[in-house]
Formats: C-alpha cells, structure tokens, sequence
C-alpha cells in the first residue's frame, strides 16, 4: 500500500453493533407501517370466502355511495396484465373469473380512512357459484386441473445406482403440517403518484427488483417507472417473497394520482402471503447389518396450494436433499408439488429442506432400532465428508465437518431435571410421571441459487473526504429484513478501506439488482459485491498516490471515488431431467442438533429442556449476529415441532390469529447450546458459509426423535400434538 490508512473498530469478525438496534429496543424504529403521508387514502382488500368458486359479478354501488369512497377496482381495472407470480405468472392481481383459494383478492377499495376502507369493503357485493374444492394433495394427480394444464407444478426425479439387497429394510410415512412465517410486522406499504410520471412504492419485501418486474407489468408501465424503496421490514423468513399489498396499491394511487397505504391486520396477513409447504413423505432405508446404508428410496408430496409461487424451487431442494447428509450408493427420490384448493405455499426458511430432514432423521433413528445401534453411532458411520458424492452426484468440495458437528452436541453434558415442567403453569403434571427423551438430527441445505440460475449481487460505494475524516457511502438492493446484512456492509467497507465512518444508503431499485435476501445468499453475494466495489475503490485511491505515502482523505481531497461492482459466484447447471444429476449448487451448509425433553405421558404434554446446536459458518463475519440467527432458527424449529401449524379445513384457515396459531413465546424457549465452527470455504468473501437456514433445519427433527424417545412410540408427524404424544405413550386408543 502506498497511502496511510487509520486503524479500524467493527470490521469482519468483530460482534458490531447493528445501527438499527437502539431504535428497535426504544421502538422508535420506522417500518412500512409507520409510513405517512399528508395527502393519503387508505387500501382495503375485498377477498373470497370460498376456495373455489365462479366469480358472477361485482357490484360495488353500495360502497361507492359510502361519502369518503374514492374507488373500488376489479380485475378489469388492472392497467396492465393481470398475472404475476415468481416462477409462473399465475396469480392474478385481482380475480377475473374464477377464485381458487379462501381468501383470494376479488376487489381493492381506497377510502379516507382504514375503518372506512374496511367498511366498503365489507359492502362490495360479490356474487359467486360455488364450485368443487380440490384439498387433499394425494388427489390433485387425478383430479380435474385447478388450472389448465393439469395438477403437478413440479416433479423431480432422482435416480443413482442400482438398488441392491439390504439385510435391513425400514420403512416410514411421515407429515409436516402447514407453517406460517408469522412475522410480526404484517404486510404493509406505501405507494405515491410519481410528479411526471409512474409511481414510487414503499414497501417491505425481500427483493425489490423481482417486485419491481411483476408490478411493471401488471401495471402496465416500463420498469424505469416502477421505484421502489424499502421500508422498515418487520421479518420475513420467506414470507416477503411473493406480492401481496404492492400491486393493489400501486393501482390505486395510479388511479386516484394520490397516495395510498395499505396495511393488513394479523387475520388478513393469513390470507395475504404463503406458508411453508405442508409434506407428505414415504421412505425405505435399506443398510447392512453394521449399518452402512446401501440405498434410500422416497416419495415427497408437497402441497403447493392454488398457485405456483416457488413450489418448482422448493421441490427441487426437498428432492435434492431427502436422504440427508449421508452417504449413500443407491437413491430412487420422486418428489412431486401439486396444484389444490388450499391456500398457496412458498418460501420459508428451511425451503423444502426442514419437512424432508423430518423424514430422513426418523427413518435413521427408526434404522437404528432395527439394527441395535445408538442412533449417534449410526450417523457417524453415514455422514458425508469432503469429497463424498451427493445425491444428484455432485462432489462435495467444500468443508463438510458433519462428524464434527454431531460429535460436538452429543458430547454437551446433559441437562440437570428441571423445575419447569410440562404442564406449564397450571401445574397439571406430576414430577413422578414425567419421561426424558434425547433427540439428534442432522441438515444439509443448499446456499445460494442453483441449477443454473445466474445469481449475482450488485453494490455501489463512495469514498469522499469531508473537513479532513473519511466517508463511505454503500448503496445496493439487498432487503434488509432482519438478519443484519446492513451490519454486515459497513462491517466489509471498513475492514477493506479502513474507513470508520460509514452509512449505508436506503436499499432502491436506483442500483443494480441484489437478488433475494433468502437462500442464505446475501452475505455471500451482496457482501461480494460490496467487498469487490472497495477493491475497485481501493484500486483508485492507489492510482492517486502513484508511490506517494499520502492519508486517504489528502488522496481524496475534493474529489470522491465512486465504483459500481457486480459479484457473481460460481456457475452451476440444470439437473437431468431423466436422472436428478449435476453440478447444481453453489455450496452446502451442514448443522447438527440435540434435543432434550421432558414429556408428561398422560396429558402428551412436552416440554423442551435444552436445545443444543454447532453449525460451520466458514467465517462468523459478525459473531453475535451468528448467534442471533441460531436462536432465531432453533425457535422456529421448535415451533414447528410441537405448536405451530396453520389449520386448514375444506380450504379455509381455521386459526388465523397468534390466539390461536401458537409461536413460541420466552416461556418455551429452552436454554440453548451453540458452538460454532469456522472452516473457511476457498470460493466465497472472506470464507464465509450463509448461516440463516442451517439453525432451523434438523431443529424440528431432533425434538420430535427426543419425544419418540421418551414415549417410546411413533412420532411420524409435526407439529406433534398432545394427543399424537399421549397416542405415541400408549395412553390413548
């Protein structure tokens, strides 16, 4: 270096504090929800009650005549094409004929006020004709097309080896129930007539140039016209992906040439996004009498509910990663998504990974009954390594510590009997009946985009000098969505150009896109792009002092330094369509979990003692971030395990409410146990692994084999519930 640089706090590896935490704890942090403006209306949405059903007509008299109506819109008031969708542009913005799930957008009201809105909404009069419901996803294959063309979205098919003789054959068929993202902030934004032309969204979402592309042409407008800003996200976990307010608002304030907020309550926000895939699977693990695996054979059903949204991707990675992160010669995986009745599923942290470790975990702890072994001892003598061949014959090139991670939680010393007990504060469990059981569960999930996908990140930054200090200016369109990615930039400019103050400017679509912040991708792509533009920059400020040893801000002077970098990794391809085979994925993450329990065996009633988790980040860039998103996912692993699932009856959610859709609470919450691991990967920033999705993944699985271990009976199903518990304990019929 021939330029003077001062020494640096926060940078890559320090625990820095994230800019937005003070504002959070005070609450005085500004999310979509928040936003205001003098002139605006408020959006209401019109939804059907039915799941499949005619649309006759819509008569919107009623509500027009109420005074501080502004407009009620239909589907053939949508400017521009009336379909969106990420995969397939399915999804109409409003229903035109036909409505295929409860709760599906018909019509959009604008009013004074959000009681008004609602009030009109409730008077528009729409006229259906009930139709058959297709629900059940065994069905859908069989049964007329909930769109033309068929039933199936996706189907792959995954074939390696031959299947040989095995001494031992076990066999499963297991469920995972529907699961919300149940962020806490519902949907919400802000959209304002641009002053010549267009329109200017606020919005919370985790991809704003995706977002910008569909509402481009459902609006009828170029993209340059559509600018989209993000606001203050209140959670996501997949939930974000997808549109939901954006579109009905634009159209809205497009109308009116005034600005429109809409926000949705808690029951709406049911309705108004996607759930995780609910999962049917039947497995047949054949292995030898010292119990090497010699084949796995699967078949996933995932119930992609009334439109496609990401049910292709998440297919993809359910068969991609349904034997686990075990070596095994032989695999026959079909893993199909289908169209139904039901409400639609996507994206959710874990991404088809979390329902296929459910089933992969209990078939190896079914394995090692039938073989005698501890269910530890099995797994080690399975795990993949360095080098070891997946399922779609891709060679794992990067660090593979999966012995190492499961060695580390087994070896935690096992938690003393607690004062908490099942039955919770009513003290309805005796402390004589309760059962311990301990649960293990390994994960493997991709990072990053695959198959082919060109991913990339893309980041401007801006060094100037200003009474003699130093500035950085980050700038990209990575979603901030909790997870601390902003932390994380200014952690990268300040390690590379040794600048300590920096800001990071509101994420827009007036730079380059960044990608989805999902797939554990954007400290991985984003974080390259930002590192590879303070290169560039670095690069120039070299130029300028050509031998000179000269401080950055006498380099600078009055002249800012200004570079726009693209981040790509590296290139992946298609899987055969005949065989499931190829180099489809980036990179993968592997955990390891311990689940402890204590179970009342009357009342099914359980209650988790400690959780244990060791995970490879490559490089914990901030490490109490890490751990921030390891108590985040164990939380939401545990959720899934034992309360959370949206019920769905006839097509329709049952509880859509948090009074009766169950979270966690810091009353469930089990101390926890982490240990993280740190083998830096060869291709990416710094070494880093994506660290989001690995934490929840084997969660679930590793409670539901401590319950199975303390009732000793089948668990094949989660969220377990007290009566499959107390079934499972032998206390039910």
């Amino acid at each position: 270096m021939t330029m003077t640089r001062p020494g640096t706090r926060d940078g890559v590896g320090a625990s820095a504090q994230r800019p937005d935490a003070a504002a959070k704890v005070r609450g005085d942090f500004v999310y979509s929800s928040d936003l205001w403006h003098d002139r605006m209306v408020w959006g209401a949405t019109v939804r059907s009650p039915h799941p499949h059903a005619r649309l006759l007509s819509i008569d919107a008299g009623e509500a027009l005549a109420l005074p501080g109506v502004h407009a009620v819109l239909t589907a053939a008031d949508v400017p521009g094409l009336n379909r969106y969708g990420l995969e397939r542009r399915d999804q109409p913005v409003l229903a035109e004929d036909l409505v295929r799930y409860a709760g599906e957008p018909v019509a959009v009201v604008a009013a004074d006020t959000p009681e008004l809105a609602r009030r009109a909404a409730e008077l528009v009069q729409a006229v259906y004709e009930k139709l058959p419901a297709l629900t059940d996803p065994e069905r859908a294959l069989d049964s007329p097309g909930v769109h033309e063309g068929g039933n199936l979205v996706k189907h792959l098919r995954i074939r390696r080896g031959a299947v040989p003789e095995a001494d031992v054959v076990v066999r499963g068929e297991y469920e995972v129930g529907m699961q919300d993202q149940a962020f806490l902030g519902p949907e919400s934004c802000l959209a304002v007539p641009g002053e010549e032309s267009g329109v200017d969204l606020f919005c919370s979402t985790q991809w704003l140039h995706i977002d910008q592309d569909q509402l481009a042409g459902c609006l009828g407008l170029p993209k340059e016209e559509v600018r989209l800003t993000l606001s203050g996200v209140g959670g996501a976990f997949g939930g974000r992906e997808d549109l939901s307010v954006q579109a009905h608002a634009c159209m809205l304030a497009l109308r009116l040439g005034r600005p429109v907020k809409m926000s949705y309550g808690r029951e709406e926000s049911f309705s108004g996004h996607v759930h995780r895939h609910p999962a049917r699977m039947r497995y047949e693990h054949g292995a030898t009498r010292d119990g090497r695996l010699l084949y796995v054979k699967a078949d996933i059903l995932l119930d992609g509910g009334a439109y496609a949204s990401t049910s292709a991707a998440v297919t993809g990675n359910a068969g991609c990663f349904a034997i686990g992160p075990y070596e095994v010669p032989a695999v026959e995986i079909d893993c199909r998504s289908v169209y139904t009745n039901n409400p639609p599923a996507g994206a959710m942290r874990g991404f088809g990974a979390v329902q296929v470790c459910f089933g992969h975990e209990s078939q190896m702890d079914k394995l090692a009954a039938a073989l005698g072994l501890d269910p530890v001892e099995l797994r080690l003598r399975n795990t993949v390594d360095t080098g070891s061949v997946m399922a779609t014959g891709q060679r794992v090139e990067g660090p593979a510590p999966v012995a190492e991670l499961l060695r580390r939680v087994a070896a935690k010393p096992l938690p003393a009997s607690g004062e908490l007990l099942p039955g919770g504060t009513s003290n309805s469990t005796r402390a004589d009946g309760l059962r311990r059981g301990v649960g293990y569960g390994l994960s493997v999930k991709n990072i990053c985009k695959s198959a082919g996908y060109d991913d990339y990140g893309t980041a401007r930054v801006r060094l100037y000098a200003q009474g003699g200090e130093v500035y950085a200016e980050v700038h990209t369109a990575a979603a901030e969505v909790g997870q601390g990615l902003v932390t994380v930039q200014a952690q990268i400019v300040r390690t590379e150009l040794g600048v300590e103050h920096v800001t990071v400017l509101p994420a827009d679509t007036g730079v380059g896109d960044a990608g989805t912040s999902s797939a554990s991708r954007q400290t991985w792509m984003s974080g390259g792009a930002v590192r590879a533009a303070c290169v560039a920059v670095r690069e120039r400020l070299e130029e300028r002092a050509a031998g000179r040893i000269l401080s950055t801000a006498e380099l600078l002077g009055d002249e800012d330094i200004d570079e726009t970098a693209v981040f790509r990794h590296r290139r992946t391809e298609p899987l055969d369509p005949e065989t499931g085979q190829g180099d489809a994925h980036v990179a993968y993450a592997f955990a390891a979990h311990r689940a402890v329990v204590d179970v009342d065996p009357e009342l099914g009633s359980v209650r988790v003692v400690e959780i244990a988790c060791a995970q490879d980040v490559g490089r914990a860039m901030n490490p109490a971030a890490v751990e921030g998103q390891m108590h985040g996912g164990i939380a939401q692993g545990l959720g899934l395990a034992v309360m959370e699932e949206v019920v769905v009856r006839e097509g329709r959610i049952l509880n859509p409410s948090f009074t009766d859709y169950l979270i966690p609470t810091t009353m469930d919450m089990p101390p926890t146990v982490l240990d993280i691991l740190e083998y830096p990967r060869p291709d990416s920033p710094y070494g880093l692994t994506g660290v989001g999705e690995p934490p929840l993944l084997s969660a679930p699985a590793a409670v539901a084999a401590a319950i199975r271990a303390a009732v000793g009976g089948a668990i094949d199903r989660i969220p377990a519930t007290p009566e499959a518990v107390a079934r499972a304990a032998g206390r039910l019929g």
